[in-house]
């Protein structure tokens, strides 16, 4: 199926479907107008993998043959396209390129990056003790585009987000979600149960707009493979818990199930380990990113060289950009700002395949995974745009 969109495009097509001023209509994305809307992110639902195990989830499958798909953004990670969906921007355009990104200093766009961000943890990357960040890097000031959800607010839309407690105030929360009430939950029943009262407990004539995340089923991936049989049955259960939504929805209100990125599941035959290959450290200053895709920060004047290291060492086991090369081939989005072009490496690299190119020593967690995701590829980029109506 051609993907109508990205992930960027959805939470402003749910506003316009509110009537709220400033937004696009949505009609590339079929969503009509509504009293109230919930975007419910499912992390890490395959849609290649959703359409394979139909039997398994015949509520989404339902729900899908009637669907579109969209495509993540780049990079294929959540932190990036939780920001996508919560500001209506690409990567870009709001800043956060990755799951961990070189920040220069904030003040200083154009200075080299002097610290590795973790963006779904808001602490420095690779560090055995983390070290909170949101005081030296406040979210509001690394991502400062208003999110759809304060403009939401600001036009007088009831605004909710519904996750786990401890997302309360996190830094991706303030830094892609800020805006409206944050409601804390702590299993699968009460995120149903908050995303119908979100819908359907104000007055008739109130607008409401619901984002709410699940991300299980991308925990299971990671630890056991896309398509394994955790993830399968986990499947079973996000479908009970989107038709436990979809069933009671109230009359006028869209549910519109998304993913922020696919998976591809790996092995130790398909991995480049950067921490132990000199060929691919030489005249490197930081890395970032993640095991499908890395940004590299050379030494002053050692961009080329490094290009073409990584090159001539990955061969067909990634794609491999200069920044401007990067930015020029749109991997970005139409438009990067001056912040998020620091934050990109000199060198992008995105993997092809199955590979992926880890860190045995500093990231000893994220290489024992099984499954990975991140780059360019259609298992990673394709994700299920879902729509039920009350």
């Amino acid at each position: 199926m051609t993907p109508v969109g990205t992930l960027a495009d959805v939470s402003p097509a749910l506003a316009a479907a509110l009537g709220v001023e400033g937004f696009a209509d949505g009609d590339d994305l079929a969503l009509g107008e509504a009293r109230g809307v919930a975007l419910l992110l499912v992390d890490g639902l395959v849609a290649e993998l959703l359409a394979e195990h139909a039997d398994r989830a015949p509520a989404l499958a339902e729900l899908a043959a009637r669907g579109s798909t969209l495509r993540a953004g780049f990079p294929a990670t959540t932190a990036v396209s939780v920001a996508s969906l919560g500001t209506g921007l690409p990567s870009g355009q709001h800043g956060i390129v990755g799951y961990s990104m070189g920040v220069p200093p904030l003040d200083d766009p154009g200075a080299p990056a002097d610290t590795v961000l973790n963006t779904l943890r808001w602490c420095a990357h690779g560090a055995t003790d983390p070290v909170d960040l949101r005081r030296e890097l406040p979210p509001e000031r690394v991502q400062a585009a208003p999110t759809v959800l304060e403009r939401a607010a600001r036009a007088g839309v009831a605004v909710t987000t519904i996750a786990p407690e401890i997302q309360r105030r996190s830094g991706l929360t303030r830094a892609a979600l800020r805006g409206g009430r944050f409601h804390g939950v702590s299993a699968l029943g009460d995120l149903a149960a908050a995303v119908l009262d979100a819908l359907g407990s104000g007055p008739a004539e109130e607008r409401a707009f619901c984002y709410a995340y699940h991300g299980d089923l991308d925990l299971l991936g990671h630890a056991h493979g896309p398509g394994s049989r955790p993830w399968l049955m986990q499947l079973g259960i996000v479908d009970r818990l989107v038709a436990s939504i979809a069933e009671d929805l109230p009359a006028g209100t869209v549910l519109a199930v998304v993913a922020d990125h696919g998976m591809v599941g790996t092995d130790a035959g398909w991995r480049v380990d950067l921490d132990t290959t000199p060929a691919l450290l030489a005249g490197v200053r930081r890395l970032a990113g993640e095991a499908r895709v890395r940004h590299v920060f050379t030494a002053d004047g050692a961009r080329d060289d490094v290009a073409a290291a990584w090159r001539s060492e990955l061969g067909d086991a990634a794609w491999v950009r200069t920044r401007d090369e990067a930015v020029d081939d749109g991997w970005f989005g139409p438009a990067v700002t001056d912040a998020a072009r620091g934050r990109i490496g000199d060198v992008v690299a995105a993997a092809r395949g199955n590979w992926t190119m880890v860190r045995s020593r500093i990231e000893p967690m994220e290489t024992a995974l099984v499954g990975h995701h991140g780059s360019l590829t259609d298992s990673e980029q394709l994700v299920p745009l879902l729509l039920a109506r009350g």
